[in-house]
């Protein structure tokens, strides 16, 4: 198979795996800097330019598309759709999972597990919206952030009301969250692949510290999950409708909840915690499941 992999940088872990899980299985792989590739919008003949040159369709594209870059990014991906590549995550799934209110309104329709969420606009609401997530603690999150970036913890109502209204003075889109304390700063990272776990660690946050991003300091273990928790997370990547996805739960003393679905999940993490080739099954499931002009999209949407 022809494979092409969506990735400004060719050195990071999960592009660099990736590569080597298409070589050892034999497979021609690219990896193209997302950002480069420019298009040709025909009506009869989308093409996809890179450095000068058409490239000929890919069996398969894998989009490793950094949420700084997700509006080009999904359209490079949507004009492989269009020329019968089959997409790893489809560029309708990816778009909907980085909407993080928009992907919280998806799970909550289908009755997954969340924690007591709010959002509102008006400076009026604040009071109203601290009470509707139960009170402080609380967490206050832009909705924009990755990697624990924007992610606030405002312990007391004073700390509450000032930290909104400081976000509303600049104009940010944010979420409003119940604080789960019994969670203990820890939480889980599940690799979903098509309708199964492949994968899970516990993320554990430092000491004086609520975000367990191994970006930011935490340590990863291996973990044993519980059959509720396995089906939260095969459902909300199927919600998102991501053949591949990072779903974060917390243990809540009313069960799993889901913190955020991850369409381009790292996997140096996962891979060292669980000793699983989470690439090798990544590529095999392409292996499975690539056919021309497969997108249920098809570059719709």
């Amino acid at each position: 198979m022809r494979i092409a992999i969506l990735s400004r940088n060719a050195s990071l872990y999960s592009t660099s795996r990736l590569v080597e899980a298409c070589e050892q299985r034999e497979h021609t792989v690219d990896v193209l800097n997302t950002l480069k590739c420019y298009m040709d919008i025909a009506a009869h003949r989308p093409s996809v330019h890179y450095r000068g040159d058409e490239l000929a369709p890919y069996d398969a594209v894998i989009p490793r598309i950094g949420a700084s870059v997700t509006f080009y990014g999904a359209a490079v991906l949507r004009q492989f759709e269009m020329m019968g590549s089959y997409p790893l995550n489809e560029s309708v799934a990816i778009t909907r999972s980085r909407d993080k209110l928009r992907s919280l309104q998806i799970m909550a329709r289908a009755g997954i597990g969340l924690p007591l969420t709010g959002f509102a606009n008006s400076p009026d609401d604040t009071r109203d919206l601290i009470k509707l997530v139960g009170g402080a603690p609380l967490v206050v999150k832009l909705l924009e952030g990755t990697q624990g970036k924007g992610v606030v913890l405002a312990e007391t109502h004073k700390a509450a009301e000032s930290l909104i209204d400081a976000f509303r003075n600049l104009d940010a889109n944010f979420l409003v969250q119940e604080f789960i304390k019994e969670a203990g700063g820890a939480d889980i990272r599940c690799l979903v692949i098509g309708n199964k776990v492949v994968a899970a660690m516990k993320r554990q946050a430092k000491e004086g510290e609520f975000r367990s991003n191994l970006h930011r300091g935490g340590t990863a273990s291996l973990i044993r999950l519980t059959p509720e928790e396995r089906s939260t997370a095969v459902r909300a990547a199927k919600k998102m409708g991501l053949n591949v996805a990072g779903v974060d739960l917390l243990r809540s003393n009313h069960g799993p909840v889901v913190l955020e679905v991850n369409s381009s999940p790292g996997l140096q993490g996962i891979e060292s915690a669980t000793g699983k080739d989470v690439a090798g099954l990544i590529i095999q499931f392409i292996e499975k499941n690539a056919k021309p002009n497969k997108t249920r999209t098809r570059g719709k949407g």
